[in-house]
């Protein structure tokens, strides 16, 4: 028993073995009930995040599950440490040590919330919305942003003046977006359509004289697929900075139009002429009648201005209701003996021969 106490007693690096033994159990106990604790929440979690419909609690779990053994065993180190003494040099290694396994582990973590919120952007999406290609760099810029902050703390944490080493940094950054400056306008420019969304893929827009579908919306350009068929190519900064014009969110087509009839017209045609129009608009589906007025007295007609709405964005759809609005007034206005107007020449001809000859019979 003395032996064993001798033992106990002995010192080993300023400590006795049984400080030394403490300090084991203090960070095995330690590390154990973590580890129950972390395997609990786990599982409990996991149970309620089956049973709910969002996606927090999932991300809460895997946050736990990618908690690290190694920063769980520096931690366990660094609580048993106060059971014991030890040099302000050893101390001060610990708790480099406990720092740097910090900062890794929130390397995981804040990585595990990167992909997180790109999975949340990608799924929040409708009819693939976000570029694929924006999404993965958004994330690699998430990921290298957080690594940059982490290891300027490290080093600071190191003893390592960062104070030149950002300055410098700052300096050699000026040179390259100088020679990147245009990339990195359109990679920026991307990253605002991706945000903003001021069009998706599927799309149908109007760029100055461009028009057609939004095929792909890239790092650098954005390509649109036209009417007629051919792929036109945009770079993302010079797309931003033109007038957009977003045919698919439109809920609803305005659509004016005119027609001339001639000038003998009777004055009762010409009231006639409106009820016309509102019974052929009304009479078919997917329209919104609005309004039509005897506008103005032209050079060769008199003018009627009709205007209803299309309740729906397709085009085509469009254009089958104006020719078939269209179809039926020429019908109506042949039934009722309305004329339509056109520019037409009247010409004149006098024969002054002829017009002497009887001025000198008459006389």
């Amino acid at each position: 028993m003395n032996q064993n106490n001798k033992i106990l007693q002995s010192i080993f690096w300023g400590n006795t073995v049984a400080e030394w033994l403490t300090g084991i159990g203090v960070a095995s106990f330690t590390f154990i009930l973590i580890i129950l604790v972390k395997t609990f929440f786990v599982k409990r979690l996991s149970i309620f995040a089956d049973r709910t419909t969002t996606d927090i609690d999932d991300f809460v779990v895997e946050i736990i599950k990618k908690t690290k053994p190694f920063f769980l065993i520096v931690f366990c180190v660094f609580i048993s440490s106060f059971t014991l003494t030890l040099s302000s040099t050893t101390t001060k290694i610990i708790q480099k040590v406990v720092v740097l396994a910090f900062l890794i582990q929130i390397i995981v973590w804040g990585t595990t919330l990167i992909k997180y919120v790109i999975r949340r952007m990608e799924s929040q999406g409708k009819e693939n919305q976000f570029s694929k290609t924006s999404l993965v760099v958004l994330g690699y810029l998430g990921k290298l942003l957080l690594w940059s902050i982490v290891v300027l703390v490290a080093l600071d944490n190191l003893g390592v003046n960062i104070t030149a080493l950002v300055a410098g940094l700052g300096v050699g950054g000026i040179v390259v977006a100088l020679a990147v400056q245009s990339l990195l306008a359109d990679v920026l420019a991307s990253l605002s359509i991706v945000f903003d969304k001021p069009f998706v893929i599927g799309d149908f827009i109007v760029v100055e004289d461009f028009l057609g579908t939004v095929e792909y919306i890239g790092l650098k350009t954005t390509r649109i697929r036209s009417l007629s068929g051919e792929q036109i190519i945009i770079s993302n900064n010079d797309l931003l900075r033109c007038r957009i014009r977003n045919y698919k969110r439109m809920t609803e087509r305005r659509v004016v139009f005119h027609l001339g009839v001639i000038y003998q017209t009777t004055h009762e045609k010409l009231s006639h002429i409106n009820s016309i129009v509102r019974d052929i608009i009304e009479s078919r589906e997917n329209v919104r009648f609005d309004r039509v007025h005897f506008k103005e007295y032209s050079d060769w007609s008199l003018i009627y201005e009709v205007v209803y709405y299309v309740l729906s964005q397709d085009y085509n759809l469009y254009m089958d209701i104006q020719q078939k609005i269209n179809l039926d007034l020429f019908r109506k206005f042949q039934e009722e003996g309305i004329e339509f107007a056109y520019p037409t020449n009247k010409v004149k001809i006098v024969n002054d021969a002829n017009d002497r000859h009887k001025d000198a019979m008459s006389i």
